[in-house]
């Protein structure tokens, strides 16, 4: 007779590579069990997909239009493609997601010209963007019509409200619409102490690619259009991109789970003290150093490749692409004090 505990895998290492490899919040796993429960009606058409229109209304607006996706670089090409013509441009930090992360999936599923800007910070401003902002009606260029920023930043940084406005400012003054990648919205809004519209529809954001699965989720992200006119084809688009789930419901109930209380808020909040945590505890060590403010979930830390290579042997990490010595550090929602002060201690030796 074959044990059941053989089958039983034993728990993984803790790991700081990304907050992608934490699993899926408790309380997540928790709706999809409630959510499986006879049947429901395919593509959206179920109860669980309605409220999340109606939550995503009142947390961002009455005219915003909510589309549950599979995952972040879907979001992102589907509200860029949506929302411009096939001769439309993208203007975006170098260090941006959607240009670093993303394997040329703007350019070679959505079709749209990436227009990328070296930023100090990871952060687009008007200044910046207006070295591409040109052109206009010219057949030799593509129009850039779209500003596309990440909220929280590659680089751990967080927009404020003022910054995020002046973007909005200029992108439309030029005719063009700010699209925000929110994969880690809620981190920013956490460490900021503000509301998630606050980051978004209220500092006039068109389209936003609002996050779940860095914050809990087990594959679960959407679109939002908060301007309905900025992107009328996402009706049809989603399913030419592959990004239309026929069991919509367990989608959505991940994202009325998250979003629907404070989940997002108490976890993205324990993910940012969990950074400065970690730190706080780096700044005590000798030849270790944080490269920048922690705003987010992130800590960027500059040390000896053999500190790094001494730690890594129980903790996933990696160095930042172009800096051997410049290492990247994430925190989850499910990260604990305990793994904090063991990484700590593995760092200082």
């Amino acid at each position: 007779m074959t044990s059941t505990a053989a089958s039983v895998p034993s728990p993984l290492p803790r790991s700081f590579a990304s907050d992608n490899w934490a699993g899926a919040h408790p309380e997540v796993l928790s709706a999809l069990t409630a959510a499986n429960a006879g049947h429901a009606p395919a593509y959206g058409g179920d109860p669980w997909t309605a409220e999340f229109q109606e939550l995503t209304r009142t947390l961002f607006g009455s005219e915003t239009e909510a589309f549950p996706v599979f995952n972040g670089t879907g979001a992102n090409v589907l509200a860029l493609q949506a929302a411009l013509p096939r001769w439309g441009a993208v203007i975006t930090p170098r260090t941006a997601h959607i240009n670093g992360d993303e394997a040329g999936a703007p350019e070679k599923t959505g079709g749209l010209k990436l227009l990328t800007v070296d930023t100090p910070d990871g952060k687009l401003t008007p200044e910046l963007a207006a070295r591409e902002a040109w052109g206009f009606g010219s057949e030799h260029r593509s129009q850039p019509l779209a500003l596309s920023v990440s909220q929280v930043t590659e680089l751990g940084t967080c927009y404020t409200p003022d910054e995020l406005r002046a973007l909005a400012d200029f992108a439309h003054e030029h005719g063009m619409v700010l699209h925000i990648d929110g994969s880690r919205l809620g981190n920013a809004a956490a460490h900021l102490g503000v509301s998630l519209a606050a980051l978004t529809s209220e500092v006039g954001a068109d389209l936003l690619s609002l996050g779940g699965t860095k914050n809990g989720l087990l594959g679960a992200e959407a679109v939002l259009v908060l301007r309905p006119e900025a992107a009328p084809g996402m009706k049809f688009l989603r399913k030419i991109n592959l990004q239309l789930a026929s069991k919509m419901r367990f989608i959505s109930a991940q994202l009325l789970a998250l979003y629907g209380g404070d989940l997002w808020h108490r976890s993205a909040s324990h993910a940012n003290a969990m950074a400065v945590r970690l730190a706080t505890g780096i700044e005590a060590i000798d030849q270790i150093g944080i490269a920048q403010p922690v705003a987010s979930n992130a800590v960027f830390a500059t040390m000896p490749q053999a500190t790094a290579a001494r730690a890594q042997e129980r903790f996933a990490f990696g160095a930042w692409p172009g800096d051997p010595e410049l290492y990247r550090l994430m925190c989850a929602w499910d990260t604990t004090p305990e793994d904090v002060d063991a990484l700590l201690a593995a760092l200082a030796g």
